[in-house]
């Protein structure tokens, strides 16, 4: 089943009737899901969460097809975050607003497969509107969420994970995903997550592998060290299967990178003042909703992502109206 915009606006509809405080958004203070995805931390898992996606035939062919992600990475990324940050953070208006956004671009991104790879056959049409492809994406972004804050903050029970997953859902539903495609509770969740990463379903083809080089490559020379750890770590954050496949390193050296980048973080990141611990938009919307004002420096931090997404913004409108002849 693929997600119509009538599907969609029947997941906004019933969100509108079942948020407390529209200032507040979709979730709000005291939410398990701000409490989890405020950290900045969660970035430690957010290569990790891409490669499993792309090592989805869908989500692969449809970045390799549709996406600029290798002209314009950086602008890619703020646009897709700043539209993830108000679906979470933002006001119920600016998180419906960021849903109808995200489904209008997935409604251009179909296509057909060209390889044959995981369970798929060349030949096989994708839509990135398709409820399963949605399913996985989603999930990959709550499962390494989930992650890099048991890996770095604190473990988290079986109950306060399903907490946080039932609030989840309703971020599924910005998406347009169905109750009866999502599973019912963390325990199924964890299980859905795990059966898909040990299935067929996921395999690295031409796609994902050259999505992997080109999004590991330092951007400039003074990061090269920082992004050879990063991939170390991202490495050894994957299944085996998919780490071979998409040819991470692996060994004594990637697993120490890991075990010192974790001890690093536990050590720094509670000490670290919310202005830098917490992601701007979190402290944004704590001042929105009158929890806190924010520092100096977390209004910076939050001014300057925001002028990057704008910037990213006039940076891709440019670039539609090059490719369709109109600049």
């Amino acid at each position: 089943m693929t997600v119509s915009r009538e599907d969609l606006e029947a997941h906004l509809s019933r969100l509108r009737a079942t948020t407390r405080d529209p200032r507040a958004g979709v979730f709000g203070p005291g939410s398990k899901m701000w409490e989890v995805s405020r950290e900045a931390v969660v970035f430690l898992a957010g290569g990790r969460a891409a490669l499993l996606q792309t090592a989805h035939a869908y989500v692969a062919h449809g970045v390799d097809q549709h996406s600029r992600t290798k002209t314009d990475p950086y602008g890619r990324f703020f646009r897709t975050f700043d539209n993830v940050f108000s679906m979470i953070f933002g006001d119920l208006s600016h998180a419906e607003r960021s849903a109808r956004r995200v489904h209008t671009i997935h409604q251009r991104i179909h296509g057909v497969i060209d390889e044959d790879v995981g369970g798929f056959k060349r030949g096989d049409r994708y839509h990135a509107n398709h409820e399963p492809a949605l399913l996985w994406v989603y999930a990959t972004l709550l499962d390494s969420a989930v992650l890099s804050f048991e890996l770095v903050i604190r473990p988290m029970g079986t109950r306060e994970k399903d907490a946080y997953y039932q609030e989840a859902k309703r971020f599924g539903y910005l998406f347009g995903i169905p109750d009866d495609v999502m599973p019912g509770d963390w325990p199924a969740f964890r299980a859905y997550v795990d059966g898909v990463m040990d299935s067929e379903l996921l395999g690295v083809g031409r796609p994902a592998a050259e999505l992997r080089r080109f999004l590991f490559r330092a951007p400039m020379a003074p990061l090269a060290i920082p992004m050879s750890a990063y991939t170390a770590v991202t490495g050894q954050l994957l299944p085996p299967r998919l780490r071979a496949q998409y040819g991470f390193p692996d060994g004594a050296a990637a697993r120490a990178t890991l075990d010192l980048t974790l001890a690093s973080l536990r050590r720094t990141v509670p000490r670290l003042p919310a202005s830098v611990r917490y992601l701007p938009a979190y402290n944004q919307a704590i001042e929105r909703v009158g929890d806190a004002r924010q520092s100096p420096v977390g209004r910076a931090l939050g001014g300057a992502f925001d002028r990057l997404v704008r910037s990213s913004h006039r940076r891709a409108r440019g670039q539609s109206r090059s490719s369709s002849g109109l600049a």
